[in-house]
């Protein structure tokens, strides 16, 4: 069940004249993911129901703030996704200026700025849910958008050139950003303030497994690949056996999340709803005004379709790792992160659709075929 193959044209710097083939059609096995998404969100419900303790069991597997089980659907889900990027020519991607500019600019200023101007529109009188909202637009994406951006046929070599960028943008901004957020910027505006501390630790340790592990192991494989049997046998033989396994993880790492917080999804269903309105208001921002902006500054669809899902994806792990260790497990702070990946995950994978379709009519000129969606 392999996700669709991106053109190799679309991995390199090439003139913007240079034509692209769209795939006429999705496969059979991508046309259903919604199906298969919505299937393992009903059955991480339904184990939350009929199996109370299997949270409680699945929570215990920890190492520090990281979760195991998710860790292994993550690790499983990233390795044929960052097997398939050529890093040799992800090396190009950082003389694009306009996709790294732009990138930076939609994660670290856009991101966090639009997520506290929702918060506090949507959620002015709980200050719990509104600060664990903040916390997950401070958590930028270094996981499930390579698979979004593999679904929507963008640039997988801008894809992982952007991610690690931003993973070392994480480590070093994220307390920071958090101060600013909840300490200085309310005061400015007259605005209750919240206080937090934020573990260097746990934004270290979530982007050296969630990151590090499948990028070291996706670029050994293509190298002694390579190596040993050629980029021939490696792409025409090796990629395609190891390539579903991202759509297994997907699944497994959904089912988990539903099982692990399901209980707390069903028993708080209006605050769940309250929490979801700004969520989606921000993906749905978020990724046209980086889908747009990728289309003013001239980039082809690939990496125009890189920089929207970069910008719109969170680090959910991380999200609900510093609100748990900073606010505690039962807090509202850890159900507004609990809640964000819960909507991410259909969101994201909407706008999939969404970018397919927009690739004929706003990049005609790079898109022959048409997209039966």
């Amino acid at each position: 069940m392999p996700f669709p193959e991106t053109p190799p044209a679309a991995s390199v710097a090439a003139p913007a004249t240079a034509p692209v083939i769209a795939p006429a059609r999705l496969g059979f096995t991508d046309r259903l993911l919604p199906v298969w998404i919505l299937a393992s969100m009903g059955l991480g419900l339904l184990l939350a129901v009929v199996a109370p303790g299997i949270g409680a069991l699945l929570g215990a597997f920890t190492i520090g703030s990281v979760s195991v089980p998710i860790a292994i659907g993550l690790l499983v889900m990233m390795y044929p996704v960052l097997a398939k990027v050529r890093y040799a020519d992800a090396r190009a991607v950082a003389g694009d200026k306009r996709l790294l500019i732009s990138s930076l600019v939609m994660n670290w200023l856009v991101g966090p700025a639009l997520m506290f101007t929702l918060a506090w529109i949507f959620l002015p009188d709980l200050p719990e849910y509104r600060t664990g909202l903040i916390i997950v637009g401070l958590a930028r994406c270094i996981a499930m958008v390579l698979i979004w951006n593999e679904l929507a046929c963008g640039d997988r070599e801008a894809a992982a050139f952007l991610v690690a960028v931003n993973s070392v943008f994480q480590v070093f901004a994220f307390a920071a950003l958090g101060w600013f957020y909840l300490q200085i910027l309310p005061a400015w505006l007259g605005l209750s303030t919240t206080s937090a501390e934020f573990s260097i630790w746990a934004i270290t340790a979530s982007v050296l497994v969630f990151l590090g592990i499948p990028l070291l192991a996706g670029y050994l494989s293509r190298r002694v690949g390579e190596a040993t049997r050629g980029r021939d046998w490696y792409e025409s033989r090796f990629l395609p056996r190891v390539g579903p396994f991202a759509l297994y993880g997907l699944l497994f790492t959904i089912v988990l999340l539903f099982a692990l917080q399901g209980r707390q999804v069903i028993d708080h269903p209006l605050d769940v709803a309250r929490i979801a309105l700004p969520l989606l208001v921000y993906f749905l921002v978020t990724f046209l005004t980086g889908f747009l902006l990728g289309r003013l500054i001239g980039l082809p669809y690939e990496r125009t379709a890189t920089l929207a899902f970069t910008a719109a994806g969170n680090n959910f792990e991380l999200a609900i790792a510093v609100a748990i260790g900073t606010f505690g497990a039962g807090s509202g702070q850890a159900l507004a992160g609990i809640v964000g990946p819960l909507i991410e995950v259909p969101a994201l994978v909407a706008l999939v659709y969404v970018a397919l379709w927009l690739r004929p009519r706003l990049f005609p000129a790079r898109a022959t075929g048409r997209l039966d969606l």
